[in-house]
């Protein structure tokens, strides 16, 4: 299946710079960026609530990087460097999609701030909205049971 952006060449740079700027032009504060290993996060205040969105990067060691998806011959240093930072630059297109669609949605009244960047909240304890429910929603799923007001007290206190 195709990927958006998969052959882009506009640079991981300039798309992080592209969403700061869409997010401070749609109201957001605080921006932040960080890298490490395989993962980059953009962290943002907007409507009162602190943000984060995480990107998982490819691993450079990946053979879909190291060889050739046909004939699975090794690929020279510059070849792999090449086809990383192909799917490195696709990623940070699709993050920056991801943002301004969502933002747009929210302008254009499609949609509601807290909808859209629900799983992205960050809560007091450094998780974020969607850390915490998803795992709820999964055993509600699983066992047909809503989880408790109070999920951190016994079933039926």
């Amino acid at each position: 299946m195709p990927k958006y952006a998969n052959k882009t060449d506009v640079s991981s740079t300039r798309s992080r710079m592209e969403i700061e700027d869409t997010l401070i032009r749609y109201g957001a504060s605080g921006f932040g960026y960080v890298r490490q290993n395989n993962t980059a996060m953009i962290a943002f205040v907007m409507e009162n609530k602190q943000l984060r969105f995480t990107l998982p990067l490819p691993d450079p060691n990946d053979e879909e990087f190291t060889h050739t998806p046909n004939r699975g011959i090794r690929r020279s240093p510059e070849n792999q460097r090449s086809e990383y930072e192909q799917a490195e630059r696709q990623r940070w297109r699709a993050l920056a999609l991801v943002i301004k669609a969502k933002l747009e949605a929210v302008e254009c009244g499609i949609s509601e701030f807290e909808r859209e960047f629900l799983g992205n909240i960050v809560l007091p304890d450094g998780s974020t909205a969607g850390d915490f429910m998803l795992p709820q929603i999964e055993q509600a799923y699983k066992n047909g049971i809503m989880p408790g007001l109070l999920p951190m007290l016994p079933q039926g206190k």
